[in-house]
């Protein structure tokens, strides 16, 4: 009886943290992949995959930002003696994702979980087709249930299209996967009210309310020098993702279970509560955002499907496409005596809906020789006028 009163707790509690944190961004810094030395410490990694794991496991989507492909390089070539130029980082970067990733995939592969590897720019998140293919290949894989690992294209991004730092970049894929908890492992217990290296007094601040100047101003630079972040990069990723409606947490990699603690709710690091939820924020940029670009007219069936059932609008119930406009552009949608029902961004281009208007989705593929998936605008990307 006691045994199976325990399992009982313990699916209980599986449950609720599912329900609490759905799907998780876990950014994880090159000192804590190192522990502050020049080699990589697989043990370690070893054991954040196993909290990862377990995780992805009870049903919740996990996302792996990683940085350590500079140092995997370094490694790997035996620590030469570079001069410190963009074209040198370049190229320990592309000897060392390839290497970082071999790592990842084995460590995952323990526990019988696929990974597969996205490398991102800030172009990809800046341009909006770029960002909806971006959005659809990290879906498409969450919903294989496979474990994305997204770092930076180091080996090829310029100073123009680079994110910089993988901090912001995680918070760039907290809005790209419309995750709900956002975790920023790093070398400091989170933040403090002075630097910590040089003020022993200094104490953690376990929550933050408002990221403002005075904050901004406690945040000192990178402890080990192996990254390119230190906290301020970690407050600019946790305004950027708790907007996105993210929860944010800054903690210490090193700390043991630091993953599982934190999504079962304990009180670790230093806590940023999100400000709105998914949703919300992608409500406000439909409305908020460009002006639309071109209208969709459906039956009345299709406009029924909508307000009352809270379906995706499909390509069978459009009647017409007034354009032009592309892939990701924000577009009306109109009931056939052409009143404004429904804002959303088009998954489909102007163009391609004229060729696929009335027609079942199974066939799309058929009329395009390709397709971005069954619906002209999810539900998702639907807001009601």
């Amino acid at each position: 009886m006691a045994v199976a009163l325990y399992w009982l707790k313990d699916k209980k509690e599986k449950a609720k943290r599912v329900a609490m944190f759905r799907r998780i961004v876990v950014k994880l810094g090159t000192s804590v992949l190192t522990g502050g030395s020049t080699r990589l410490d697989r043990a370690h990694m070893v054991e954040l995959t196993r909290q990862c794991a377990r995780l992805h496991q009870e049903g919740a989507d996990i996302i792996l930002c990683t940085s350590g492909a500079i140092a995997f390089g370094r490694e790997r070539l035996g620590y030469p003696d570079l001069p410190a130029s963009v074209s040198n980082k370049q190229m320990l970067a592309a000897v060392g994702q390839s290497r970082l990733m071999f790592e990842w995939e084995r460590f995952f592969e323990i526990y019988g979980i696929h990974v597969g590897q996205i490398l991102l720019t800030r172009a990809d998140v800046e341009d909006r087709r770029r960002f909806l293919n971006a959005r659809d290949t990290l879906g498409a894989l969450l919903e294989q249930r496979i474990l994305p690992i997204i770092n930076e294209n180091d080996a090829v991004a310029t100073a123009e299209i680079k994110v910089g730092d993988n901090d912001n970049l995680s918070a760039l894929v907290v809005v790209l996967a419309e995750a709900d908890l956002l975790l920023l492992l790093t070398d400091q217990p989170g933040l403090f009210t002075a630097d910590p290296r040089n003020h022993p007094d200094a104490q953690l601040i376990p929550e933050v309310k408002a990221i403002d100047q005075t904050l901004r101003q406690l945040a000192g630079d990178s402890v080990s020098g192996l990254g390119v972040g230190g906290m301020m990069t970690k407050l600019q990723a946790a305004d950027v993702a708790r907007r996105a409606g993210a929860n944010v947490v800054i903690a210490s990699g090193r700390m043991p279970n630091v993953i599982s603690r934190i999504t079962q709710g304990e009180a670790v690091g230093t806590r940023f509560a999100a400000l709105e939820t998914p949703l919300e924020s992608r409500k406000r940029w439909i409305f908020a955002g460009p002006s639309p670009s071109g209208s969709l007219v459906v039956d009345d069936g299709a406009a029924r499907a909508l307000r009352e059932q809270g379906r995706s609008l499909l390509p069978a119930g459009i009647t017409a496409v007034e354009g032009p406009f592309e892939r990701g552009d924000t577009i009306f949608v109109l009931r056939p005596d052409r009143q404004e029902i429904a804002r959303g961004i088009a998954r489909y281009s102007s163009w391609e809906l004229k060729k696929i208007l009335g027609c079942r989705s199974d066939v799309i593929s058929q009329r395009l020789g390709y397709d971005y998936g069954p619906v002209a605008i999810h539900r998702n990307d639907l807001i009601l006028v």
